[in-house]
C-alpha cells in the first residue's frame, strides 16, 4: 500500500464518468475535513469549487456514511439562516501501533488526526517481533469492548524504525530492533483481525506534521525525527512524499558526519545517529528511559550544568551541519524537528541556526524555516493512522453502512 499524503486531492476534478466524479467529490470534502477540521457547508463551498446543492448532496452522503456529522452554526447576527457546521466523525478512527527499543506504544486515533487514547507499554529489552505483536494484541484484547461499542477502526498502522518495503509492508531491516525480512503485517493481522498496514516511522512522521502539525500546506518539507532507536527522515518535494525504488528514500540518520566515529547499528561508521543520540544525553544527565515527553523538562532542569550543555551542543554543532548538507540537496521551505530533536532545538535554538546558516551552500539555510514538531509524542502515531486511514480517505462510500453512532 503506498503511503498516503492527506489533503492531495484536488477538488472539483470531474473524472469519466457521474460515478467516478462523484466518488472524487466524496474524497475531496472528506479529506477536507480530516485535514482542516469542522467547516460550514458555505466554506466547503467557496473552497471546493463545487455548488451548493453538490456540497449538500456529499455532505448528506458521507453522513449516511457515519463519516461525518453536523451540528447548527452558532448565530452569526447576519441576514439569513447560518449554514450548518460539518464535523469529521472521530470515531472513525485506527489502531496506531509503534515499536521501539524500550517500548511499545499502541494508540486510537480518529478522522481529524484526533488521539483517543495512548498506551506506552515498557519493555525491559528490545522487543522481539513475537513480543512485538503479543504485547499489542493484549492492549488491543483489553480494549476490545471500548473498541466495538464506541468506535468503528478501519485498520492499523504500524510505524517502524527502519527499512519497510512499500507495497509489501515488509520490515526489511530494523537495525536497533535486530528485525530483519519480518512479514509484520501478516503476523499482526492473524493476532488482531483488522487491515495492517507498515511503513518507516519517519516518513509517517513526515506525512503527520504535513498534514496537520508544523508543515501544513508546505510542498517542499524535510522531517527528522528522534526516537531511542536513531534518527530518520522524511521528505516531502512538490507536495509528494519521495519514497524511493523501494520505499527506503529517505534513511537521513545514515548519512556520514563523521568518518572516525562511533559504529552504527547499521555496520557504517559515524552516522548522524551515533554522533546525535538520546542515549549519549540521557548518559551525561546520569539517567535513562524516559519518555519523549519528558525531554524538554529534564533539559530545562539541566541545562545550567556545564557538562550537559556541553553535550547539547556538541549535538547541535553535528546536527546543524547535516541540516546545511540535506538543505543544500533538497531545497525545502521548512524543517521539521520532531522527537528528542526537537527537544535539543529547543534547548540553544541559536546554536543550531547559526550552525545551519554556515554550513548550508551559498547560505540557503537562512531562507529555510526550522521548526519543532507540533505534534509532539503523538506525531507517529497520527502518522501510523494515516496508513489504516488512507483507503478510506480516497474512496469513502466503500466503507459502507455505518457500524458505530457519531459523537
Amino acid at each position: 500500500m503506498p503511503l498516503p499524503l492527506a489533503g492531495t486531492t484536488t477538488p472539483a476534478s470531474v473524472g469519466n464518468s457521474n460515478d467516478q466524479s462523484r466518488r472524487h467529490n466524496l474524497s475531496a470534502i472528506l479529506s477536507m475535513l480530516h485535514r482542516d477540521g469542522p467547516q460550514s457547508r458555505a466554506t466547503l463551498t467557496r473552497k471546493s469549487g463545487l455548488n451548493r446543492s453538490t456540497i449538500a448532496a456529499l455532505v448528506l452522503e458521507l453522513g449516511s456514511l457515519g463519516l461525518v456529522f453536523e451540528t447548527e452554526a452558532a448565530d452569526s447576527g447576519s441576514v439569513g439562516r447560518p449554514s450548518p457546521v460539518v464535523h469529521p466523525n472521530s470515531r472513525i478512527a485506527a489502531i496506531a501501533v509503534n515499536p521501539d527499543v524500550d517500548s511499545v506504544m499502541v494508540a486510537i486515533v480518529g478522522l481529524g488526526g484526533v488521539v483517543h487514547r495512548r498506551i506506552r507499554f515498557s519493555t525491559a529489552a528490545v522487543p522481539s517481533v513475537q513480543e512485538t505483536v503479543e504485547v499489542v494484541g493484549e492492549i488491543v484484547a483489553g480494549m476490545r469492548s471500548e473498541l466495538t461499542s464506541d468506535f468503528r477502526i478501519l485498520g492499523v498502522g504500524v510505524a517502524v524504525p527502519g527499512l519497510v518495503e512499500s507495497g509489501s509492508s515488509r520490515v526489511i531491516l530494523a537495525p536497533h530492533l535486530e528485525w530483519r525480512d519480518v512479514a509484520l503485517a501478516e503476523k499482526m493481522e492473524q493476532v488482531l483481525g483488522y487491515p495492517v498496514h507498515v511503513a518507516n516511522d519517519a516518513s509517517l512522521g513526515a506525512i503527520a506534521e504535513s498534514t496537520f502539525g508544523a508543515g501544513r500546506r508546505v510542498k517542499n518539507l524535510v522531517y527528522l525525527n528522534g526516537s531511542p532507536s536513531g534518527i530518520g527522515g522524511g521528505v516531502i518535494a512538490e507536495g509528494s512524499l519521495i519514497r524511493g525504488a523501494r520505499g527506503f528514500a529517505s534513511e537521513l540518520g545514515h548519512t556520514l558526519v563523521n568518518s572516525t566515529g562511533i559504529r552504527c547499528h547499521c555496520g557504517k561508521t559515524g552516522c548522524l545517529e551515533t554522533e546525535v543520540s538520546l542515549d549519549a544525553l540521557l548518559a551525561v544527565i546520569g539517567t535513562h528511559g524516559i519518555g519523549l515527553d519528558d525531554v524538554d523538562a529534564l533539559l530545562d532542569a539541566r541545562i545550567g550544568d556545564p557538562v550537559v550543555l556541553a553535550e547539547v551542543n556538541r549535538q547541535l554543532d553535528v546536527l546543524g551541519t547535516a541540516i546545511g548538507s540535506f538543505i543544500s540537496v533538497f531545497d525545502p521551505e521548512a524543517f521539521v524537528l520532531g522527537g528528542f530533536l526537537s527537544s535539543l532545538f529547543r534547548a540553544n535554538p541559536d546554536r543550531l541556526l547559526d550552525r545551519v546558516r554556515v554550513s548550508s551552500f551559498v547560505g540557503l539555510g537562512a531562507d529555510v524555516r526550522i521548526e519543532r514538531a507540533q505534534l509532539g509524542s503523538q506525531v507517529l502515531m497520527i502518522g501510523a493512522a494515516e496508513l489504516a486511514l488512507a483507503d478510506t480517505l480516497a474512496n469513502p462510500a466503500a466503507i459502507g453502512a455505518p457500524a458505530v453512532s457519531r459523537e
